[in-house]
């Protein structure tokens, strides 16, 4: 049962229904833009080794102290009521007036929305599009009503050279000739493809040259804000114009797909500001950064990009010059410096070749007799390098599409690989980077899995989902008088080793002659099960505390604490795995 926060956008997918709207294989289609004119083409670790576990025969088990099952959790109903709340504050901040919050709040519904997985459930499939419906009509609707201004969007972006301007040519010169020269020769690759959708919009052609700014024409570009592609998308963004985003493949990183997305935003930021120069500000900072900068403004017609320059956040002031300077380099080489710009890359020709199976690229190549690399070139929105389980156009080299047919039926299908995960409490002390380390993962990975925005913002109690080479990883509590020597792994600690085998931290201390909690990768330590009753594990139960737990279990607080690392303040949850001291 869905939750009940929910319940709306069941009612809508209802009335969304009425709206809904073996065949042989389609012959190929080409798509080339070599056909355009010259000018427009170009001007002047090895996996952790597991630990080494041997066993000794047990004696017959002793009782074990009963212990209660978590009812299992359900993440994606719970991101999903979460991306509804902040789609609720957008409507209320937007009824208030604020409209960067208004617009920071529907990103956050977007990105909750977006990392919610379907894996093949068609309601909860439904009720993700439904929300995503909603929250697109609030930005569609907000946008409408803050476009007071119009201006022309064919008009051509001037050309400033200030010494903000002449600081970014200096630095292509010199600093980031290399980069600057890199992106120039692959810039033959896209830029006819984004002068023709330019072309059809209406829009300058000197927009083709901002992917050199934003990514050097990488398709696969990926920045610390966590942007993504050739124009650097975030994901909110990317849902917002269209870009989807799957398990298989992230249409971010398709540049015909996300030239069209960046476009449409930038056509949008015109609208919204009325001159090019503070569209593009907006473009790399948010139009809700920009707006509140211009009604910061005392004099309110200063509101075009050198009026607000000083005021903008300082990558943002540094943006639109380095487009600047592009284009005075583009467009004068010499002049600048410039006497040995590379000749661009060819364009990009390709048939389609509609798949309906999953097959990995590699199969592909080598059945076809392709070059390694040469689908995946041309596919960089497929993340695993790989055709999805669903209906899919796969660009091939011109003239291959024949032969890529006749052979697809005959190669294995790609299975994904499995990711491991679990589900794991957090506890007083730690932090995302302690945890990270239990599972052989890293904090940005624990960040994008849990949707989380701040590192920093965990507490005891709460559930985080954990994947990586060492996530699930079960207890195994020995019996008692039963022994295991273990090899310490990296991210090990005695808490953590004692948690696994239900015994204490000052059981495997004597018995291994430590004096202190350090551990070192490849140190082997003896196990040994609890010799009495009173050890083992204990889960702790709703409405437990420490002084009943250590009562039940016959030890005392201040031991019970002590091999918990616990005081007896400290707060404990339902789920909780204590150590029973002997």
């Amino acid at each position: 049962m869905p939750s009940a926060r929910l319940a709306p956008l069941l009612l809508l997918a209802a009335l969304l229904a009425g709206c809904a709207g073996g065949a042989p294989e389609p012959p190929a289609v080409r798509v080339s833009y070599s056909d355009l004119p010259a000018e427009a083409v170009a001007p002047p670790g090895e996996p952790e080794p597991a630990a080494a576990v041997v066993r000794t025969p047990p004696p017959p088990p002793a009782p074990e102290i009963e212990e209660e099952l978590l009812p299992p959790l359900e993440p994606a109903a719970e991101t999903l009521a979460r991306s509804l709340e902040a789609y609720e504050s957008a409507g209320a901040f937007w009824e208030g007036g604020s409209f960067e919050d208004a617009f920071a709040a529907l990103d956050r519904a977007y990105e909750l929305m977006a990392s919610v997985e379907v894996d093949g459930d068609a309601g909860l499939g439904q009720q993700k599009e439904d929300l995503r419906r909603l929250i697109s009509r609030r930005v569609v609707e907000i946008y409408a009503s803050l476009r007071t201004v119009v201006g022309r969007v064919e008009d051509s972006i001037p050309l400033v050279l200030n010494d903000h301007v002449r600081r970014e040519i200096e630095s292509f010169r010199t600093v980031e000739r290399e980069s600057f020269l890199a992106g120039y020769e692959r810039s033959g690759r896209y830029r006819p493809m984004i002068v023709a959708q330019l072309a059809e919009r209406g829009m300058p052609e000197q927009l083709s040259w901002l992917p050199m700014v934003e990514s050097w024409f990488k398709v696969k570009a990926f920045s610390r804000a966590r942007a993504l592609g050739m124009w650097q998308f975030i994901a909110s963004t990317g849902y917002r114009f269209g870009l989807e985003r799957s398990e298989w493949r992230d249409e971010r990183m398709d540049p015909e797909k996300s030239t069209a997305a960046a476009l449409a935003y930038l056509t949008e930021l015109h609208e919204l500001f009325g001159d090019w120069m503070t569209a593009l500000a907006a473009y790399n900072c948010g139009e809700a950064r920009v707006l509140r900068t211009i009604r910061a403004q005392r004099v309110g017609y200063f509101d075009q990009f050198w009026d607000l320059y000083e005021l903008l956040p300082r990558e943002t002031r540094r943006f639109v010059p380095r487009f600047l300077a592009t284009l005075a380099i583009v467009e004068d080489p010499r002049a600048h410096g410039f006497d040995d710009l590379p000749r661009p890359l060819p364009p990009l020709s390709y048939d389609l070749v509609e798949l309906t199976r999953p097959v990995r690229l590699a199969d592909l190549e080598q059945a076809t007799g392709l070059v390694p690399g040469t689908l995946a070139e041309l596919n960089p929105e497929l993340r695993l390098s790989a055709t999805p389980a669903t209906e899919y156009e796969l660009k091939v080299p011109v003239g291959a599409a024949a032969t890529m047919t006749s052979r697809v039926a005959s190669l294995p299908v790609y299975k994904p690989p499995v990711v491991q995960t679990s589900i794991h409490r957090v506890r007083p002390g730690e932090t995302l980077s302690t945890i990270a380390n239990r599972y052989g993962t890293s904090v940005s990975a624990l960040m994008r899995l849990n949707s989380l925005r701040d590192p920093n913002r965990i507490w005891p109690g709460q559930q985080l989902r954990v994947t990586g080479s060492r996530a699930g990883v079960a207890t195994t509590p020995l019996a008692p008088g039963e022994k295991v020597t273990y090899t310490v792994r990296t991210g090990d600690s005695l808490w953590r080793i004692a948690s696994r085998f239900g015994t204490t931290v000052d059981r495997i201390k004597r018995d291994n002659g430590l004096r202190s909690n350090t551990l070192q990768p490849g140190q082997r330590l003896t196990v040994g099960g609890s010799g009495t009753a009173s050890g083992g594990t204990y889960v702790v139960r709703r409405g437990d505390t420490l002084s009943a737990i250590a009562e039940r279990a016959r030890v005392s607080l201040s031991r019970l604490t002590a091999a918990n690392g616990l005081s007896r303040r400290s707060t404990i949850y339902p789920g909780q795995r204590l150590v029973i001291p002997e």
